[in-house]
């Protein structure tokens, strides 16, 4: 047997091959939209993809099922609970999918992050019939975590219920063998979850020993414990669920529309019928120059998930990118279903020099200079971006709290007539926000560059 982890670090995703060498059929589990990895590394083993399974309907990425569908002919698989708009095969709770006379994946029924929520275990008969080597647990156990039972409310599925077939899917995983191997769906880094290892895998022995959901405890405790304090999810979430659900277009299609190279003027005219233009570069190049009423969201960081924070999954969306990275940043988008794109700036920003009236510079302020500003009795508005927990730790004297997911709907909550200054942790996000107010028509929107973290070291500093 091979099994193969892909690990997707800018999503925290991890998805799966799954192959019996000697017949060289193949499955892959929980694959990202974008599925050349798959097929070019099932090609170089001589294997054949047949099968593509889901461990439930991801609510933070597009899942490739009908992209390895319309590639392979494989066949889809959803648990018993599992309700799509296309063509699969239900697996009931202790069936079996064969690869060769080796290699079985036996679908476990495990709800609770979702009610269809299904744990594959794979064996490999040439080592042991009854026990499996390894349980892919998609979203219901992480690695030091357990998956939220909370995404669904909205779709009319409760927290509460959800949670008390999370705990009885516990219970079940914890009766599997200690050396089994633990495959989840994320890693550390997801909203999925609150505690997530930035291990990737593990057995369920240390689970059992080092998870705090996989301790003996009551019903009611777990429920209380699992739902306290999780991260605020952002809006693409339940869009991703929904979609993950229904027939649409595959990533190629998606891309062959945004694929087109646009001129100024044509980026100018979607532009005012109300497409985003999204820039993609980092935030010191759109600090130095930039088109007036774009956003920035950097591909340096979590891209894909700050866009599904604060734009509608209705955006048409213009990129304006390093040459040469604009398919990545099509692609990154596509990943959470982000793709109606219009394309692209062609030459990038360059572009925009014969045009200095579209051009602005974004403001932005040192540690030092913003400590010299409070020092001279300067008194700012200062925005504190961060999520709940980062500024449970410390925050700016004075500063008022508007998370970035909030954000853009509580605009009309800083004054356009004074200097504005929001802030984020390390300088990403901030700029992103600075970006919106600029866009809202705030003329003295600034942002604090290394945000908290170069506050506190002028701080310490200065002592």
């Amino acid at each position: 047997m091979e099994l193969k982890q892909y690990y997707l670090g800018c999503l925290s995703h991890a998805s799966y091959l799954i192959a019996d060498e000697e017949s060289g059929e193949a499955a892959i589990v929980d694959p990202q939209r974008d599925v050349g990895e798959y097929i070019a590394d099932a090609k170089s083993k001589g294997y054949t993809i047949k099968h593509v399974m889901l461990t439930h309907f991801h609510a933070d990425f597009l899942a490739g099922h009908l992209e390895l569908r319309e590639k392979t002919g494989a066949t889809i698989y959803l648990g018993s609970k599992g309700e799509a708009e296309y063509e699969y095969t239900k697996l009931n709770d202790g069936d079996e999918i064969k690869l060769g006379k080796n290699v079985v994946i036996r679908a476990m029924e495990t709800p609770g992050h979702t009610p269809e929520g299904v744990t594959y275990l794979v064996f490999d008969r040439s080592k042991s019939d009854d026990k499996p080597q390894a349980a892919l647990t998609g979203d219901t156990l992480f690695i030091g975590d357990v998956g939220r039972p909370d995404l669904l409310a909205s779709i009319g599925v409760t927290a509460d219920e959800l949670g008390d077939m999370l705990y009885d899917s516990i219970q079940r995983l914890k009766q599997l063998p200690d050396e089994t191997l633990v495959y989840p769906a994320h890693g550390a880094g997801s909203m999925c979850g609150k505690n997530l290892s930035t291990d990737t895998v593990s057995t369920l022995g240390k689970q059992k020993e080092s998870n705090y959901a996989m301790q003996d405890m009551s019903r009611e405790d777990f429920k209380r414990i699992v739902t306290e304090d999780q991260p605020a999810a952002p809006q693409y979430f339940v869009h991703d669920a929904i979609l993950n659900r229904k027939n649409r277009e595959t990533l190629d299609v998606a891309l062959t529309k945004g694929m087109q190279a646009l001129s100024v003027e044509d980026v100018l005219r979607l532009q005012n019928q109300g497409v985003i233009v999204l820039d993609v570069r980092d935030n010191v190049e759109f600090a130095q120059s930039h088109m007036r009423g774009s956003l920035n969201i950097g591909l340096g960081g979590k891209y894909a998930t700050w866009a599904g924070t604060v734009l509608s999954p209705s955006a048409r969306i213009v990129l304006i990118a390093d040459p040469g990275t604009e398919e990545e940043a099509s692609i990154r988008l596509g990943r959470i279903g982000y793709d109606k794109f219009e394309g692209f700036l062609k030459g990038g920003v360059a572009a925009l020099d014969v045009h200095p009236e579209l051009v602005m510079k974004g403001k932005r302020f040192s540690a030092e200079d913003l400590r010299g500003k409070l020092e001279a009795g300067e008194k700012p508005v200062l925005i504190d971006i961060r999520n709940d927990g980062e500024v449970a730790k410390g925050m700016l004297e004075g500063a008022k709290h508007i998370p970035l997911s909030e954000f853009s709907n509580r605009v009309d909550e800083m004054p356009k007539d004074k200097e504005v200054i929001v802030y984020c942790a390390g300088g990403y996000r901030s700029s992103l926000a600075r970006s919106i107010l600029e866009k809202e028509g705030f003329d003295k929107a600034a942002d604090l560059i290394g945000g908290f973290g170069a506050w506190e070291k002028e701080l310490a500093g200065a002592k």
